[in-house]
């Protein structure tokens, strides 16, 4: 979708001040309108109404598309008194009355998953006490944040059940007006005072909310809770409904019959097989260990016994390697510590990609932290350690070579 347009409010026309008629208020089905131009944006790119169809982005619910004398409209701005229609192409000057033309599938979308954001909510709060705080519908899912930091996941399911059965059933959903000063039995407090727009859902739910809604529960189609996350002290429930939902549960099937097929197994057997696969790794994995803790074993008894020990009988070991694997680093590491416990001895490793550097030490010899991190400073790298073991990298392998230079 094109990027949201900044408008410039500097008007053309000879109209002071007017308020743009909301059809979608008393007719959300209304796809096709015509209207009076009554004002526009200096680059033609935007235009007032007397009144519209089009819904604009407000209240957490996106804005309408279409076409306006059949030119795209990309974007529809609440500018509180009046509403701003943003096209992709500079209308005519001289266009005075136009045809407009909502886009159905879009706005059908929007209905079903703003009506079915009620119903959830409604559910939530008269069955599980969780209030909804705020609400957001995107383009592909919409979520509800409640005022708990954790709900169940038997609370989501059972929730998920109530709100469809009341799909199966199905409700009207009603839409009116009433004075905020005699609206009773909201399920939140009214926003502001005067007069409100009132979507009610037969004995289960009645807000003030400015929205596009479906007619029954039965047109939101069904509803699938796709997941939860913790955001700050509320939880967040993702949700999809209609066509939304369907396509949702098309997108698990073809990914659940997917993994079978790879596996070889029937889609009722993947917990299982995953299962038994995870439980083969972790044995796989813990025998991969002792191997290589025995294989370090060995290389540090055979790169001890090469080495010659110096006057005061300890024994320098320079271990190079070329590096560029993740598991690289905590194999120099393991035989540094495999070398140095086998007596008085210093390691020096080294990785060529990143330039790495591991310095160990053993029992009574350097402090390999303090000596590595001069070393490193030296030549432009950092790292840090302790006494026994210490790792850092440099800029380059001429700075590698030269810190090898000044430890060995």
């Amino acid at each position: 979708m094109p990027a949201r347009r900044t408008l410039r409010h500097r008007a053309i026309s000879c109209y002071a001040a007017f308020m743009t008629e909301r059809l979608y208020y008393t007719d959300a089905y209304l796809r096709a309108f015509d209207a009076r131009v009554v004002d526009r944006a200096a680059d033609d790119h935007a235009l007032y109404l007397d009144r519209t169809a089009f819904y604009p982005t407000s209240g957490g619910q996106l804005f309408d598309t279409g076409t306006l004398a059949g030119i795209a409209v990309i974007d529809v701005v609440d500018e509180g008194e009046r509403i701003a229609h943003v096209l992709a192409a500079p209308a005519p000057r001289d266009l005075q009355v136009v045809s407009g033309i909502v886009d159905w599938s879009r706005r059908f979308d929007h209905m079903q998953q703003h009506t079915g954001q009620h119903l959830l909510s409604a559910i939530f709060a008269d069955r599980f006490k969780l209030n909804t705080v705020s609400v957001h519908f995107g383009a592909e899912s919409s979520t509800l944040d409640l005022d708990e930091e954790f709900v169940s996941p038997k609370t989501l399911l059972a929730a998920e059940d109530l709100v469809n059965l009341a799909i199966a059933e199905p409700r009207e959903v009603s839409v009116y007006f009433e004075s905020a000063a005699t609206a009773t039995g909201l399920r939140k407090a009214a926003p502001r005072e005067g007069e409100l727009r009132i979507v009610d859902i037969a004995s289960l739910d009645k807000s003030a909310c400015g929205g596009t809604h479906v007619r029954t529960t039965a047109e939101i189609g069904t509803l699938l809770i796709r997941g939860t996350e913790k955001v700050r002290k509320t939880t967040r429930v993702e949700f999809v409904c209609g066509l939304r939902a369907v396509r949702a549960a098309r997108a698990d099937h073809e990914l659940i019959t997917a993994l079978a097929q790879s596996l070889a197994v029937a889609p009722a057997e993947l917990v299982a097989k995953t299962m038994a696969q995870g439980d083969d790794l972790r044995t796989a994995q813990s025998a991969r260990k002792e191997a290589s803790t025995a294989l370090d074993a060995y290389r540090a008894r055979e790169r001890f016994d090469a080495s010659v020990p110096d006057a005061s009988g300890r024994r320098r070991v320079v271990e190079r390697r070329p590096g560029g694997t993740p598991d690289a680093l905590n194999e120099l590491r393991s035989l540094a510590h495999a070398l140095v416990a086998l007596g008085d001895a210093l390691f020096i490793g080294t990785l060529a990609s990143p330039p790495t550097i591991v310095l160990a030490s053993s029992e009574g010899g350097i402090d390999a932290g303090v000596v590595l991190k001069k070393v490193l400073t030296d030549h432009g790298g950092r790292g840090g350690g302790n006494a026994r073991i210490a790792q850092g990298t440099v800029p380059s392998t001429e700075a590698l070579d030269a810190a090898i230079s000044a430890l060995a």
